[in-house]
C-alpha cells in the first residue's frame, strides 16, 4: 500500500490544527509535573562574589552578627550557599577583606566557615584546643581587626568539648598538661555542683557550664590584655562576643 502524500495547503492546515488540538488535550497534571522536573534539574546558581573593601567598610559589627546568624540558620536547615570556590580563590589571591575573626576549638566537628555559611575570604579563623586566648591569638585578633578591617571577634566554645573535659578531670599528657591549665580558671569559677563526686566530665551539664564560663572569661581576658581591641570596641569599631556550638544540632548560640 502506498503512503499518501499531503500536498494541499488546506490539508496541511487541517493536519496542523488536529495536532495542536491533541497536544492541548494532554493531562495538565502531567504537564505541570514535567515543568517541575525541568525546574529542579536546572543547575543552582553559583556565587562568585567575594568581600571587597567597600563591602567591608559598609558593614557594622551588628550587621556581621546578623549575617552569621542567618548563615548558621541556613547551615542548620541544609540550605547553604552554592559557591564557585575556584573563582573565589582567584578573586581573593591578592587581597582579603574578611568580616570577622573566630577563635574556635580545634575540634574536627566544628567547621567554622561551614557552620556560618561563609565563603573564601569571609572570615579569619584561630584555633586552639579549649578556645582560650594567649599572646599569639590576641596578636592575631589585633591583626584581623586593626590591620585587616574585620568588624567582629567571636570566641566560640562547643558542647562536649574534650579539652574542657580534660581540664575538669585533671588530665596529664606531655604539653597537654600545661595547655589544660589555661582552662582550669573556668572549672574553678563554676561553683555548682559542689559535690566533688559529680564535678567530672561525665556530668554533661557541668561540662557545658564550664565551657560557657571559659568563653566568658576569655572575653574578659581579651579586653584586659589587649588595649587595642578594648579601644576598638569602646569606639564601636568592633564587637567582641561569645558563642557556643551545639554538636548535636549544628546551632550556634551567641552570648549577647
Amino acid at each position: 500500500m502506498k503512503t499518501m502524500k499531503i500536498t494541499s495547503p488546506l490539508a496541511l492546515t487541517l493536519l496542523f490544527c488536529a495536532t495542536l488540538f491533541i497536544s492541548c488535550k494532554e493531562d495538565p497534571k502531567k504537564t505541570e509535573e514535567t515543568a517541575i522536573v525541568q525546574e529542579t534539574t536546572e543547575a543552582p546558581q553559583m556565587v562568585t562574589h567575594v568581600m571587597t573593601k567597600e563591602d567591608q567598610d559598609n558593614m557594622t559589627p551588628q550587621m556581621v552578627i546578623d549575617d552569621f546568624k542567618a548563615g548558621n540558620e541556613r547551615f542548620v536547615n541544609q540550605q547553604t550557599t552554592n559557591r564557585n570556590h575556584g573563582e573565589q580563590i582567584r578573586k581573593t589571591a591578592l587581597a582579603q577583606y574578611p568580616k570577622a575573626i573566630v577563635l574556635s576549638c580545634v575540634d574536627s566537628r566544628v567547621p567554622v566557615e561551614d557552620l556560618f555559611d561563609q565563603g573564601i575570604g569571609d572570615v579569619f579563623v584561630g584555633r586552639v584546643a579549649g578556645n582560650f586566648v594567649n599572646e599569639d591569638l590576641l596578636g592575631s585578633m589585633e591583626f584581623a581587626t586593626k590591620v585587616a578591617g574585620a568588624k567582629l571577634v567571636i570566641i566560640m566554645g562547643h558542647k562536649y568539648c574534650g579539652a574542657v573535659k580534660g581540664a575538669i578531670d585533671n588530665a596529664e599528657l606531655g604539653n597537654l598538661t600545661a595547655m589544660l591549665k589555661k582552662i582550669k580558671p573556668a572549672v574553678n569559677a563554676v561553683e555548682e555542683p559542689q559535690d566533688k563526686a559529680i564535678r567530672n566530665s561525665k556530668n554533661d551539664d557541668f561540662v557545658e557550664a564550664v565551657s560557657n564560663k571559659n568563653v566568658l572569661l576569655n572575653i574578659e581576658k581579651t579586653l584586659a590584655q589587649s588595649p587595642v581591641l578594648a579601644e576598638m570596641q569602646e569606639k564601636g569599631e568592633i564587637k567582641i562576643v561569645g558563642a557556643t556550638y551545639d554538636l548535636s544540632t549544628g546551632k550556634v548560640t551567641f552570648f549577647e
